[in-house]
């Protein structure tokens, strides 16, 4: 009993709901007597090739389970990103390509991987059953449902009172959530909050078909970067685990300070007595010890040191950081004069996506060189060797000239 009270004191920790924790205890016990572990599932759609902080709140909850032995079932809805999940939405989701899938996925394990020990996790991936489902089959599964209980969802009953089209494929989204947890005999799913109707969906498809109804445990939403909406691309307010660790240390600094609470409590490891006594106590300070923090998470120790020093010398000493990434310009791509137009300089560099987006930063007077802003959009600057490009506040480039 002592070893069950044990893994349910993790397993509770940071979550929202435990439907239902009975069960989980159940199953705990099962899980030990017969020395088991239990299958325990997460689902993500490729709908975007990065992950980000947000993602990772889930994610965090499959660790514990792994670190106490059970099964993880990494699943990829790379079949179900073709409908596009609902859940949370005031609109249809656009059906993505093979082509887009696909590219989405090519770094999923490696970005997962700085969370979960990879040779301990299972990825699987629902097209392999859902893409052999026949009609017969989706009218079995659709009989388990009502129209009237899909309507109950929040973001399909907003959409039904305001008179915004629901279409019928986004109906078969959480019925296909649930029967990827017959298939793979899930014991526990954990999501968002925002995904309770698909998990329980899951717990009644298994019943229905006479299978064990899983655990579901539902885990906060992180906030993004703006302190209002959830980290989300779509709302260009999250931090990718993946960025620059610079950009990621400057990001989590720009956050209100009435998230760092949220972040200490859901990202980092640092108990909630220390990170709560040292908000109180100097906010400036615990919100670098949080960017440190999650940095270190994500990377290591000495980076992010490195990005702490960054960071104070960008913004308290006003000068650029030690290192930082070099662009390699051709001699060629400059003209008789050295020049080059700034839009393409910026766009080339990679230092920023698009000449749109170039044009828009510097009409904010948010472009320098060597400290210098560039105000006109259609300027040829002069390149020099070791200038230094800066776009924002966090974004560097140094240039070099490639003979």
């Amino acid at each position: 009993m002592k070893e069950i009270e044990r893994q349910l004191e993790i397993i509770r920790r940071n979550t929202v709901e435990v439907i239902e924790e009975q069960e989980l205890r159940e199953k705990l016990k099962n899980s030990l007597d017969k020395n088991i572990p239990l299958r325990i599932k997460y689902g993500i759609d490729p709908t975007a090739p990065e992950i980000h902080l947000g993602h990772t709140v889930p994610i965090k909850k499959l660790k514990d389970f792994q670190d106490l032995g059970h099964k993880i079932l990494f699943l990829i809805g790379d079949f179900t990103a073709r409908i596009g999940d609902p859940t949370g939405r005031n609109e249809t989701r656009p059906i993505l390509s093979e082509d887009q899938i696909k590219n989405n996925l090519s770094r999923y394990k490696e970005q997962v991987g700085k969370i979960l020990d990879l040779p301990k996790t299972e990825f699987v991936y629902n097209s392999h059953w859902l893409a052999k489902l026949t009609l017969e089959d989706i009218v079995k599964l659709a009989s388990v449902f009502t129209i009237a209980q899909i309507l109950e969802r929040e973001d399909f009953s907003q959409r039904y009172k305001s008179n915004k089209p629901i279409f019928f494929h986004e109906f078969l989204y959480p019925l296909l959530q649930g029967y990827d947890s017959f298939v793979l005999e899930a014991d526990v799913e954990i999501g968002a909050t925002e995904q309770k109707f698909n998990l329980l969906a899951g717990r009644t498809i298994q019943e229905a078909f006479g299978q064990k109804k899983q655990v579901v445990i539902t885990m906060p939403i992180l906030r993004g970067t703006d302190g209002k909406l959830k980290m989300s691309k779509t709302y260009n307010n999250h931090i990718p685990i993946e960025t620059d660790p610079d950009d990621m240390f400057g990001k989590i600094m720009s956050i209100p300070d009435d998230l760092m609470e949220e972040y200490f409590s859901l990202i980092t490891t640092l108990d909630e007595d220390t990170f709560k006594k040292l908000i109180k106590e100097n906010p400036r300070n615990a919100k670098g010890m949080l960017a440190k923090e999650i940095v270190k998470e994500f990377f290591n120790e000495k980076i992010a040191e490195e990005a702490e020093r960054d960071f104070e010398k960008v913004f308290k000493e006003k000068q650029a950081p030690d290192e930082m990434p070099e662009f390699f310009i051709e001699k060629g791509a400059l003209d008789n004069e050295g020049k080059i137009a700034i839009v393409d300089l910026l766009f080339n560099s990679g230092i920023l996506p698009s000449k749109m987006e170039a044009r828009r930063m510097i009409t904010q007077k948010a472009v320098k060189i060597d400290n210098q802003t560039i105000e006109d959009q259609y300027a040829r600057v002069k390149v020099r060797n070791g200038q230094v490009l800066k776009v924002g506040k966090r974004k560097f480039l140094k240039i070099r000239i490639k003979e």
